[in-house]
């Protein structure tokens, strides 16, 4: 159990707060118009992202110790939803398993960055120098290894001693990395056009689209659907409110992404001709370049604006994967009783193996393909496209429908000692209107009605 109410915030904050803040969130924004994107992103956040996650802390504080039980103990002995116990199972070994593949790149750029790697190169080089060490077979599949070793380490050491310890050491980092390159960010010289693009709505782009996006973004930015929110509610203590809690994650899950914006616009905006929806390629590709081109004058600069945001990128990616092994392993250990390090080592030495197929899904392996995918993109596919949905669905349709009224509002007002306003709202959202926003982001990204 977590110690303390803040370790218990933080933990979930940490799984929630993700590469996806720092990488995706500005992606997203900048291919759909920027600050009106934002706006409405914001608001789903609030009537779709956070009644999810409480779905989530729900389920889990009320099963327990033991996620895999929780469904059948919250529907009052239902045998027939016990299988959703094993989500988490399954996620936790399918995330970690890609997930850890950028993690690893990450880390390595991070290595790149405090040995002065990137000085010197050219655009093209950066390009160059991606797609060689992406496509390698032995250098990625070393670099995901030690960050799983990385991970496995923390969760090893136990709920408090490790991943509420670890949470309130890397939480706190993350946000000074974050607000140190903010204020680099903000003094460079076009910096009030990445402003104008973040902060400036225009409604004129906002389509179906856009929205169906945003929906998107509020959804996959928490991580709900997966379990490991649920995994992580095990652990609260009885007095957590979880409303509030939910609240507080969320807004700290937000002010990541936004803060990210406010470092990575205005830098793009520094050089003329680069595009603020460069995808993925903008964090491995584009930003060493624009490092390097706009602190060109002071080397200094460029190297600690390089090392501190490759460090963020470092503590966002082991504050989720923190979660996606503890997921797996949790099973494990109550399941069968296997002592913890030793279930966090058997996850470990599996995702690490899956990994290297995902791994090698960017080189030797590319050709090789299932259901037209590679490795890779099969794990993302299943997880963002159908696990996430499903169990998100799922968790809705059990919480708002098959448990008992009088349970939900018990677990949700702590057995009456807090009162809860937004009750009605919430169970009006979880029953209805969540469901029917989760099918639209599910047919959204299978591509139907393209």
């Amino acid at each position: 159990m977590f110690a303390s109410k803040v370790g218990a915030i933080l933990a979930a904050a940490g799984s929630a707060v993700g590469l996806g803040n720092v990488w995706r969130f500005p992606t997203e924004t900048g291919e759909h118009g920027g600050a009106a994107f934002i706006l409405i992103y914001v608001l789903f956040m609030l009537l779709l992202g956070v009644p999810i996650m409480v779905t989530e802390f729900a389920i889990g504080r009320h099963g327990g110790k033991d996620v895999s039980d929780a469904f059948e103990k919250m529907s009052g002995g239902k045998k027939g939803w016990r299988w959703m116990g094993l989500i988490p199972v399954v996620s936790g070994f399918l995330v970690l398993s890609y997930y850890a593949v950028v993690a690893g790149w990450t880390l390595y750029y991070a290595f790149e960055a405090l040995v002065n790697g990137f000085v010197g190169k050219t655009a093209e080089q950066f390009k160059d120098d991606f797609n060689t060490f992406s496509s390698d077979s032995l250098h990625p599949v070393f670099w995901t290894t030690l960050i799983i070793a990385l991970t496995c380490g923390i969760v090893a050491l136990g709920v408090q001693r490790g991943i509420e310890r670890g949470s309130k050491i890397m939480m706190p980092l993350l946000f000074l990395f974050i607000l140190v390159l903010v204020g680099c960010s903000l003094s460079l010289p076009n910096a009030h056009l990445g402003l104008q693009f973040l902060f400036q709505p225009d409604f004129s782009k906002v389509d179906s689209s856009v929205i169906l996006s945003a929906m998107g973004q509020a959804f996959f930015s928490l991580s709900v659907g997966l379990g490991c929110l649920c995994t992580y509610a095990c652990y609260f203590r009885k007095d957590v409110d979880l409303m509030k809690d939910g609240l507080s994650v969320a807004g700290i899950d937000t002010l990541v992404a936004l803060l990210s914006g406010l470092i990575i616009f205005p830098a793009v905006y520094s050089i003329p001709g680069l595009s603020p929806d460069a995808g993925p390629s903008l964090v491995f590709v584009t930003l060493p370049n624009v490092f390097q081109q706009v602190f060109g004058s002071m080397p200094w600069l460029a190297y600690v604006f390089s090392l501190v945001f490759y460090l963020l990128l470092v503590m966002a990616a082991l504050t989720s994967s923190i979660s996606m092994l503890e997921m797996s392993a949790a099973y494990f250990h109550n399941s069968f009783r296997l002592p913890r390090p030793f279930a966090a080592v058997l996850v470990s030495v599996v995702c690490v193996v899956l990994s290297m197929f995902c791994s090698w899904s960017f080189g030797d392996w590319s050709d090789v393909k299932i259901l037209g995918m590679n490795f890779f993109d099969l794990f993302d596919f299943l997880v963002a496209k159908f696990i996430m949905p499903i169990g998100g669905m799922l968790m809705c349709v059990f919480l708002g429908w098959v448990v008992d009224k009088q349970v939900l509002r018990a677990e949700l007002t702590n057995n009456g000692t807090i009162r809860s306003p937004l009750y009605p709202l919430y169970r009006f959202i979880i029953r209805y209107f969540a469901p029917i926003c989760i099918l639209l982001i599910f047919a959204n990204e299978l591509g139907w009605g393209k």
